[in-house]
């Protein structure tokens, strides 16, 4: 044991070469900064000169390094350009997988690539990839994670492709406006003007794949709905994507009165995050107690995100971990304290 564990310390090197030295440039960054991002990542030296490389560190990370540069040069000749969500995308897979495995889950993910309007959509995670082919072979799927994990820009992403290739007649998007307590007949304006204020970040992944023109004709034709939760009741939603965001805000009656519309040809996708319910305190969240009920059903997919999959900015995937910390700190001090007090 002994030896084996001085023998892990040791620095390991590995020396090769690419051929296309005008490939280099793309795959190294400005100013070598993707080289800089993946030597602090995967914690790592790489020396460079001309199209030779070498990599000095532990063994198992100077062969997920070279794994990764190599994956990364075979997307710099089949793109002509890398950027930097790629760059992270294939940090978190080389982090994720053993080197012997990087090669199958790039492949896994070139897989999983489509056209969704303007926009090349292809997986950053294998989380995210495993997500994608969920939506792909389930009609109903629970995906649940923090803010900037992909949930609901992908699932819009999907539901464009399915348009655009027709599989699927329109897009229905809806969410739960909690902070109007679904009373928007107060509210000023038509259906649509009262509930695009809670729909933003819907509208903004749609502005991102298809051009705004594009998107209003497309809301004003009937092919893509933006309809308050509410509205849902007493409907048959067939040969339609449909999209539930923000569902921790669901109560458990609108859970079920959703999830009981699913009609023929239609896939449904219930989106939230469990850590941000904003219901009155005492009342369940729909989107948990659903997963309770619900999670022995092989043909519904259930997909759960953590901070390590957030794919924003990386200072979002650490704000994320100390939340989640010390959100779970104090909830073992209040249980301490509320032992205590009963004792």
């Amino acid at each position: 044991m002994k030896k084996n564990f001085k023998k892990n310390l040791l620095n390991f090197s590995k020396t090769f070469s690419f051929e296309d030295n005008l490939i280099l440039p793309t795959i190294y960054g400005d100013g070598d900064k993707f080289l800089d991002q993946i030597e602090n990542s995967l914690n790592v030296k790489i020396i460079t000169r001309g199209n030779i490389i070498k990599i000095e560190g532990l063994e198992e990370n100077v062969n997920l390094a070279k794994k990764l540069l190599i994956n990364l040069y075979n997307l710099a000749i089949k793109n002509n350009e890398i950027d930097d969500g790629e760059i992270l995308s294939l940090i978190k897979i080389a982090k994720s997988s053993k080197a012997s495995k990087v090669d199958n889950d790039v492949e896994k993910i070139e897989s999983l690539c489509f056209q969704a309007g303007k926009k090349l959509i292809k997986p950053r995670t294998r989380k995210q990839a495993d997500y994608l082919n969920c939506v792909k072979n389930k009609q109903m799927i629970f995906c649940c994670g923090p803010a900037g994990t992909g949930k609901t820009y992908l699932a819009v992403a999907f539901a464009v492709w399915m348009l655009k290739t027709g599989q699927i007649e329109k897009i229905i998007l809806t969410r739960p406006a909690v902070e109007a307590g679904e009373r928007l007949g107060f509210l000023p304006g038509d259906l649509k003007e009262k509930i695009d204020p809670y729909l933003r970040p819907i509208y903004d992944a749609l502005n991102d794949m298809l051009p705004f023109s594009e998107v209003l004709k497309k809301i004003e034709s009937g092919f893509i709905e933006i309809a308050p939760l509410a509205f849902m009741r007493g409907r048959t939603l067939s040969n339609a994507f449909i999209i539930l965001d923000e569902s921790q805000n669901t109560t458990s009656i609108q859970m079920k009165m959703f999830l009981t519309r699913l009609g023929e040809n239609s896939k449904m996708i219930i989106n939230g995050d469990l850590s941000q319910v904003d219901l009155p305190s005492g009342t369940k969240s729909g989107l948990r107690e659903s997963i309770k009920i619900l999670n022995n059903i092989k043909d519904i997919g259930f997909i759960k995100f953590d901070e390590k999959d957030v794919v924003r900015n990386p200072l979002v995937s650490k704000i994320v971990s100390k939340y989640d910390k010390f959100e779970k700190s104090e909830g073992v001090g209040k249980e301490y304290l509320s032992k205590k007090k009963n004792d």
